[in-house]
């Protein structure tokens, strides 16, 4: 018949007095020459743990300033204070990368510099080029813009005056005055073409006399941008050509 086991001779564990340990986990009442192999400290966690790279082997302090490398153990009896030094410092993999080397610039960024820069120079060069044309144009015919010169064309003259001429751009509209030599009261006033586009007003209209037909009288050459308009002397004044002597007068251009 099996025996049953009773646990009322055993001392509970909650009765059993807390028996202090050495330095090295030793009880006070155990034999020296006892085998027992030390307890290994614990550290102590601290409030921010920094991540154990293996650069350096944490430091341990006794209370009696004794240090401690490693899992050594303290060869002093009395209780052990553990003190964590500062967190070592941190390895090659948690350094901040060295600035990379800069790479070649691409050559299209040369060329696309330089096409801008090109295109700026350009459209300098025009504006200052225009100002400059316009503020010669303002120095020479005014505003608006008047050309004036003398030529004898036959239209009853007194001697020795010549007739007068004023080509005037007016608004865009050409128009040419003549004052015959010695009789103003004679006057005509001749109309040109009409200019368009911007700042037409600004073009500067000129004036010459040559025998464009043959006749032996001086023809009227109105001159303005790149263009020539011929007015024929005919009667005592002068009138546009007509479209059979265009001919003649293109002719009479190109040469």
């Amino acid at each position: 018949m099996p025996i049953l086991e009773t646990t009322e001779g055993v001392t509970p564990r909650s009765a059993l007095r807390h028996r202090p340990l050495l330095g090295n986990g030793v009880p006070p009442n155990a034999s020296t020459s006892s085998t027992i192999p030390p307890s290994p400290l614990v550290r102590r966690a601290s409030r921010l743990r920094q991540p154990d790279t293996g650069d350096e082997v944490p430091e341990w302090k006794h209370a009696d300033g004794s240090n401690i490398q490693g899992n050594e153990t303290s060869k002093s009896t009395g209780p052990a204070s553990v003190t964590s030094k500062l967190p070592p410092k941190a390895s090659s993999a948690f350094r901040p990368a060295t600035r990379a080397r800069q790479q070649p610039l691409h050559p299209l960024l040369y060329l696309g510099v330089g096409m801008v820069v090109t295109v700026s120079v350009l459209a300098v060069v025009i504006i200052v080029g225009s100002w400059i044309s316009t503020t010669l144009d303002d120095l020479h015919y005014g505003r608006p813009r008047t050309f004036q010169i003398d030529a004898y064309v036959g239209h009853n003259e007194a001697p020795g005056m010549p007739s007068h001429f004023i080509a005037l751009n007016l608004h865009g509209r050409i128009e040419i005055i003549e004052l015959p030599g010695g009789d103003a009261t004679h006057a005509r006033i001749y109309l040109g073409p009409q200019l368009y586009g911007p700042s037409a007003d600004l073009v500067p209209v000129t004036l010459s006399f040559q025998d464009v037909n043959g006749d032996h009288l001086p023809d009227m050459i109105v001159h303005f941008q790149d263009t020539q308009v011929v007015f024929m002397n005919e009667a005592g004044g002068f009138r546009p050509a007509r479209p059979d002597e265009e001919p003649r007068v293109e002719q009479f251009l190109q040469h």
